[in-house]
Formats: C-alpha cells, sequence, structure tokens
C-alpha cells in the first residue's frame, strides 16, 4: 500500500533513523576534532590555535557524551521519550563552539 492510504506506520523506523543520524553528526564531529587537532599541531602551532584545539576537543567530548547517551536512550525502549531542552542546549553550544573553534584554527594557521 502506498503511505498515506491506510498504511500502518512502524514505531521503529523513526526511532532507528534518530540514531542513524545522532551516528552520523557523531562521526562528523569526530573528523572535524581530528581536523583540528592535525591543524593546531602542524607548523608548532600558535597559543591561540592550542587552546582553540583543547575547546575544540572537550567540545567534541560533550557532544559525544550528549549523542551516547540519545543514541542509548533511543535503544532502551519502544516509545523513545524527547530529548530534554538542556541537553539539545549542551548539543548546539558544543556544535556552535567547535564551529568558533574551527574559524579561529583557520585564520590563526
Amino acid at each position: 500500500m502506498a503511505a498515506g492510504r491506510g498504511a500502518e506506520r512502524d514505531p521503529g523506523l523513526q526511532p532507528e533513523r534518530t540514531r542513524l543520524a545522532w551516528r552520523r553528526t557523531t562521526l562528523s564531529a569526530t573528523v572535524a576534532a581530528v581536523l583540528a587537532v592535525k591543524t593546531a599541531l602542524a607548523g608548532g602551532g600558535s597559543a591561540a590555535g592550542l587552546v582553540a584545539c583543547a575547546l575544540c576537543c572537550v567540545c567534541w567530548l560533550g557532544f559525544l557524551w550528549i549523542a551516547h547517551r540519545r543514541i542509548r536512550g533511543l535503544a532502551a525502549v519502544s516509545v523513545p521519550e524527547a530529548l530534554v531542552p538542556p541537553y539539545a542546549a549542551v548539543a548546539v553550544l558544543c556544535t556552535v563552539a567547535m564551529a568558533v573553534c574551527g574559524v579561529v584554527l583557520v585564520g590563526s594557521g
């Protein structure tokens, strides 16, 4: 049956897609953190670059923590709870801070 014509929705698909999205985003953040370390250490590195790199790594750890909690929460129950606003705020803050650190690293390099 075509979607929208009486087909029953599989409640397991959305949490699975969300888990996969969190994993992809975590992988992207990991690549960004590795590139930040590489950029900061290339050519000796400046003090600003090393501070930005350290901050980027801390933000990556924070994002990794939030993502891991969310992935476990999605896998634990058949109907997952919504992401609570404080965790969402931390995830957004870590992402924005990593982007700012990237700009500092590119500018200092």
